[in-house]
């Protein structure tokens, strides 16, 4: 059975692990029907679940779609959820404001949500992307509306630099709006380089990491390793993605290891490391089929061995590049501390 964790810096309450639904609907040409999507969602409630991630993109809104008739077929569904959607990103290409985060869009985007969604209310909305050229003033304002307005509960920034979060939350607390919550990043044992920037802001001011691609695009769940490298599978966003370049499948093959090692599967030892990572630290499982989410959801009860979590540590690290390299080179540490360093007392966490 899963655990709930806060979310960021607030007082809601959410599964340590988030099912995605991207591959609910068939609009893409892949995808599960609406009945195999609903036993997904099903089975994920029934061990725990509460936290769902979708967006309007996702097959062209037929994902939001599947979600609502779930919720509208037992009303009490919807307030067991903590639904999260996602905006910004392009729903008509023949209309140049139905992408951004500007406050057309945002409110425009929501709206047509909630009628999909068959809800009055959207628990979390992503900011899907960072929109470049909207100023973050206007984003933050508007997202700050729609908090107060009542049809959204809390924000957060999916796929944005550290140093726009950052600064939007600056921004939003001097000027008493809503501030995000959290973040969502591509991170996981074949992507690690949040770890430069991203993690550690979030880190430092309490915001909650979720993170997609947590197995790599299926990369880690042993597809690709455990029954010889088959080519036929590698077509597709993966090899796009760089998911399947033989450094890679290194890292996969030492997940597989340390599973066999512990006696389970390669997913769980995948998600389990990222779970590990930190308090705040909550992985997205996509899952086409029931048997996909009983798998993932079994992540919760395995511990990785410090010597395991040692041994993905070193197959996965990136390099953090400048500064955090250089901050770290011996005789830049030593012009920068005394030997007094070892006698300072560290504040309390928090302040």
């Amino acid at each position: 059975m899963l655990r709930y964790r806060l979310f960021g810096n607030t007082g809601l309450r959410v599964s340590e692990l988030c099912l995605g639904t991207m591959s609910f609907g068939d609009a893409w040409g892949f995808g599960a029907d609406a009945g195999t999507s609903h036993a997904v969602l099903d089975r994920f409630f029934d061990l725990g679940g509460n936290f769902v991630d979708t967006a309007n993109l996702y097959h062209g809104g037929q994902t939001e779609e599947i979600l609502g008739s779930w919720f509208a077929a037992e009303p009490s569904r919807r307030h067991r959820t903590v639904l999260a959607t996602k905006c910004t990103l392009a729903m008509d290409h023949g209309d140049v404001n139905s992408a951004g985060a500007h406050r057309k869009n945002l409110e425009r985007a929501v709206e047509d949500s909630l009628r999909r969604l068959q809800t009055d209310h959207i628990d979390l909305l992503w900011v899907h992307c960072w929109d470049q050229y909207t100023p973050m003033a206007e984003t933050m304002r508007a997202m700050d509306d729609l908090v107060r307005s009542g049809k959204v509960r809390y924000i957060g920034a999916s796929d944005t630099p550290a140093w726009v979060v950052s600064a939007s939350n600056v921004l939003a607390e001097l000027r008493g709006w809503t501030p995000f919550a959290g973040i969502q990043v591509e991170y996981g044992l074949l992507s690690r380089t949040p770890e430069r920037d991203l993690v550690p802001m979030a880190s430092h001011t309490g915001l909650s990491v979720v993170s997609w691609g947590a197995l790599g695009g299926g990369v880690l769940t042993g597809k690709y390793t455990r029954d010889g490298d088959n080519d036929s599978l590698r077509k597709g966003g993966n090899d796009a993605r760089g998911r399947t370049t033989e450094d890679k499948l290194a890292i996969a093959r030492e997940v597989d290891a340390v599973a066999d090692a512990l006696g389970c599967s390669s997913a769980q030892v995948a998600l389990a490391w990222l779970q590990g990572r930190g308090y705040h630290s909550i992985p997205i499982v996509g899952a086409r089929k029931v048997s996909q989410i009983e798998d993932c959801v079994g992540a919760a009860a395995v511990t990785l061995p410090e010597e395991a979590r040692a041994r993905l540590d070193a197959a996965s690290a990136v390099e953090l590049g400048f500064p955090h390299d250089f901050l770290r080179e011996p005789h830049v540490r030593k012009t920068t501390y005394t030997k007094q360093v070892g006698r300072i007392v560290p504040p309390p966490r928090g302040r």
